[in-house]
């Protein structure tokens, strides 16, 4: 027994400086940042925006991987399983809030992952394209009345936080709308532009250049007031739709397990490059504000988003599929 100890001691007191090392050498390749959601999406426009000047920061690349589907829970899942050695993180959206309700999922967000930084927020925005009649959200409100269900929204998932919006503000105010789900921004906004459907609930970064070129017309946002990213368009709020209020996020996760030198480094330096101007200015040109929160703040920020969108999606009976 102290043969066996003595030599597990002895064991570690070799192994301990070897981590240590490995954790200050940190990162010695590239790093795989895992994006749950396809390529032309906010998530994935917002990650190119920073990938390069991180990786010069970190001294190595950043290599994006997409892995779209199911509202950001593929990619999710795949970033669960991922080592905890610091070479795997993970940008997701802010559909990891109603998720972890409405899906059966392999994993539990705040249990798999560290939330790094609350890199940025802004407004969703409902929007129509400019040949339908839609001048305003009251507009579509009497049409989907008059004729329940004719109208087709998009989002960019089934169970995503635009699609529970929706939901909840047609449950709230007595109309309804179809949905029509799309696997991921970057098709949706495509088949939006196209107008294959005639309306669309999504962030602002993915539409903004569309809404400036008039071939999408904002119609209402889900801050409280108007968001200064689509002049003009007043709060569903404002335009007497109760106190209603569903804010859009991005955020850096790491694996839980992941070594704390390791977990400052990657926040010190994407909270570095989020603030460089240059960064930032291209970045909030898309639609949105940066943030680059502490980890205490994002870790605050996304179990409150949990366990509001939770509430709201087991109070009003809300599914996957409604």
């Amino acid at each position: 027994m102290e043969r066996r100890l003595l030599l597990g001691l002895t064991a570690a007191g070799i192994a301990a400086p070897s981590i240590l090392r490995a954790q200050a050498a940190w990162p010695e390749r590239p790093v795989r940042l895992i994006v749950p959601w396809a390529p032309g999406g906010s998530t994935d426009t917002i990650a190119r925006l920073f990938q390069q000047r991180l990786g010069a920061t970190l001294g190595q690349p950043i290599v994006i991987e997409n892995r779209g589907g199911a509202s950001g829970a593929i990619g999710a899942a795949e970033a669960a399983r991922a080592a905890p050695d610091g070479y795997t993180w993970m940008f997701q959206y802010d559909n990891e809030g109603p998720n972890q309700t409405l899906m059966r999922l392999t994993y539990r967000t705040l249990d798999a992952f560290v939330p790094v930084t609350l890199a940025a927020t802004g407004p969703l925005a409902m929007v129509a394209h400019s040949s339908t009649p839609f001048r305003t959200f009251r507009d579509v409100v009497e049409a989907a009345r008059r004729e329940p269900d004719r109208w087709n929204y998009a989002t960019s998932g089934t169970g995503g936080l635009a699609h529970i919006a929706t939901t909840l503000l047609q449950q709230q105010n007595n109309f309804r709308l179809t949905h029509v789900p799309y696997r991921g921004g970057g098709p949706a906004v495509t088949a939006a532009v196209a107008n294959e459907v005639p309306l669309f609930m999504t962030n602002v970064v993915i539409v903004s250049q569309h809404i400036r070129a008039g071939t999408l017309r904002p119609l209402g946002v889900t801050t409280r007031g108007e968001s200064r990213h689509v002049p003009g368009a007043p709060s569903f709020a404002q335009q007497g739709f109760g106190d209603f209020e569903a804010p859009t996020w991005w955020a850096l996760f790491g694996r839980a397990g992941t070594p704390q030198p390791i977990l400052d480094r990657m926040h010190a330096a994407i909270t570095q490059v989020l603030r460089e101007p240059d960064v930032k200015t291209r970045i909030e040109e898309q639609g949105c504000d940066v943030v680059a929160s502490t980890p205490e703040v994002a870790r605050s920020f996304v179990a409150n988003e949990i366990e509001r969108w939770g509430a709201v999606i087991r109070q009003n009976n809300i599914r996957a599929d409604s």
